[in-house]
C-alpha cells in the first residue's frame, strides 16, 4: 500500500483529499504546515507528497528545496491555488514532479497519483541523474 503525506492548511481539504486516499487504497496521513510537513517527509518514508504551496511556517516551494537538498526524491505533487505560468515554473523548477491547480477535478489528482507512485523507489530523473558524477555506484 503506498503511502501518501498530504502537506495542506485547509483542514477541510485536507481531511478530504486523505478521506479519498484511503478509499482508493492508499495510506493518507496529512500534517497543517510547512515544517511539519518537511520533517515527517525527511524522518519517514512516503511514496508520495501532496504539497500545497501556501502554507504557515514554511512554503509549499521551500519544503520541496529542503527535501531536495537533504538528497530525497520522493515524489512531490504541488497541488495549489497559483496558477500562473511563472507559479508552476517555480514549483517544477524548485523540485516538484507534478503541479496541479486549485481548483481540480478529483479524477484527474487520482491519475496523477497513480502515475507519481507507478515510479520505481528511488528512481532519478533524468536531469538528476546526467548531473551525477560519471563512475557514481549510485
Amino acid at each position: 500500500m503506498a503511502r501518501v503525506l498530504i502537506v495542506e492548511d485547509e483542514e477541510k481539504m485536507a481531511r478530504a483529499l486523505a478521506r479519498v486516499l484511503r478509499e482508493e487504497g492508499y495510506a493518507a496521513e496529512a500534517v497543517g504546515d510547512g515544517r511539519t510537513g518537511l520533517a515527517r517527509a525527511l524522518d519517514d518514508s512516503f511514496d508520495l507528497l501532496i504539497v500545497d504551496w501556501m502554507l504557515p511556517g514554511r512554503s509549499g516551494v521551500q519544503v520541496v528545496r529542503g527535501l531536495r537538498a537533504a538528497d530525497v526524491h520522493t515524489p512531490v505533487l504541488m497541488l495549489t491555488a497559483r496558477t500562473q505560468v511563472e507559479d508552476r515554473v517555480e514549483g517544477l523548477d524548485a523540485g516538484a514532479d507534478d503541479y496541479l491547480p486549485k481548483p481540480f477535478a478529483l479524477p484527474e489528482l487520482l491519475a496523477r497519483v497513480r502515475a507519481l507512485t507507478r515510479r520505481p523507489r528511488g528512481a532519478r530523473t533524468a536531469q538528476e541523474t546526467a548531473a551525477r558524477p560519471s563512475g557514481s555506484g549510485t
